[in-house]
């Protein structure tokens, strides 16, 4: 069972949590403005950690926003891994910068996509931000932590949209870089009069080594862009999806598993809350909880399974929504994808990304278990080092 800490602070968030999703259930009743396509990416009662371009802690992060008509944002972690030694001076603005002209270290790309329901939590989250750090440095890689827009302000499929949205992005960013190093990224502009080139993945990012990594309702979105990739296919050149983590995946279906029965009242997150989070995000008209974003087993125009990227799924023992999870991995094995199962005994949902359960022992376990698999996937291929 879990221990008393982890109790109290289930029967506090929950009791937070309901709130939240019960004053969002009667304001979208009561307003009848259109959905706010610009949309909001973090809630008022969010612990926000302030970004550091500099090196704290072996990670350095910077905030983007990379669409103009979207609260849609980017949290960038960059580990100090990146940099040959000696590890250069910071420059006017007071963070990294690159060296024109000089060899950088490529590293791998991970995409994350934090958890709340669709209708909370953050990229730049006190826990998410925290989480990101050390998973940018166990796995050496960037992590791009996606502020999705959140729900009812934002109905589906918004942060799907944005999701493959960021993908794109990135197959832009590592075109122009190209460009970049072919002429000159000084001559690359948009129409601000700013360079469109995001320097830390020009000179960093390995997009043909992405990974998709997602957390609860995170984790679903991380699915999604699995698929979307696999029928983009070359139109995402270069940008390769090689993996994904789907953690605690905030997956349900009409006919309840045997773990939807036996714990509906689970930690943290309870099915009565999971199914008012689901009629928040989606449209009234398109309510089911067999919607493809919900069950990712609802037969559909969507890819064979077979093509799905090697997947890693992650569950807790006191988790309702665990048996979904495993069901959908076990699929994946029948048709011969890589789609092992780490299912952590004591555990609740999130407990490898909530900020009050990240030191605990199944959290840095959890941490590094995903850091073994996705090796596999992102072991170097080609040149390390590029200008």
């Amino acid at each position: 069972m879990p221990n008393l800490i982890v109790k109290l602070y289930s029967v506090f968030f929950k009791y937070q949590q309901k709130h939240l999703l019960q004053t969002l259930s009667l304001s979208s009743l009561t307003d009848q403005k259109p959905t706010n396509s610009f949309g909001v990416s973090s809630r008022p009662h969010e612990s926000i950690a302030a970004s550091n371009p500099s090196f704290t802690d072996g990670v350095a992060t910077k905030d983007i926003h990379v669409d103009p008509i979207s609260s849609l944002s980017l949290r960038i972690f960059l580990p100090d891994t990146a940099i040959t030694s000696p590890l250069p001076s910071t420059h006017d603005y007071g963070g990294y910068l690159p060296t024109p002209g000089t060899f950088h270290r490529k590293l791998p790309v991970m995409l994350q996509f934090h958890g709340g329901g669709f209708v909370s939590g953050s990229n730049e989250s006190v826990g998410n931000d925290a989480f990101c750090r050390r998973i940018a440095k166990l796995c050496d890689v960037i992590v791009v932590a996606v502020g999705y827009r959140l729900a009812p302000e934002t109905k589906y499929p918004g942060a799907f949209e944005d999701g493959f949205k960021v993908l794109n992005w990135l197959a832009k960013q590592a075109n122009l870089a190209a460009c970049g190093r072919l002429d000159s990224q000084s001559h690359i502009f948009d129409s601000f009069g700013a360079s469109m080139v995001e320097p830390w993945l020009a000179a960093h990012g390995d997009p043909s080594r992405c990974v998709l990594l997602g957390v609860s309702s995170g984790a679903n979105i991380a699915d999604y862009l699995a698929r979307r990739a696999v029928e983009a296919g070359k139109l995402l050149d270069p940008v390769k999806v090689v993996a994904q983590v789907l953690m605690f995946p905030f997956f349900i279906g009409s006919t309840p598993t045997h773990s939807e029965v036996k714990l509906a009242n689970s930690y943290f997150y309870d099915k009565a809350m999971c199914k008012l989070a689901w009629k928040l995000f989606l449209p009234e008209e398109q309510f089911s909880l067999d919607h493809p974003a919900a069950n990712p087993l609802t037969a559909g125009g969507q890819p064979p399974l077979k093509h799905m990227p090697p997947t890693l799924t992650i569950v807790a023992e006191h988790d309702f929504m665990r048996d979904r999870a495993i069901s959908y991995s076990e699929e994946l094995r029948k048709v011969n994808v890589d789609a092992p199962v780490l299912d952590y005994k004591d555990t609740v949902h999130e407990f490898a990304t909530l900020d009050v359960l990240l030191h605990t022992p199944q959290a840095r376990v959890c941490a590094e278990d995903v850091t073994i698999w996705v090796k596999k996937y992102i072991s170097l291929k080609g040149h390390e080092f590029s200008y």
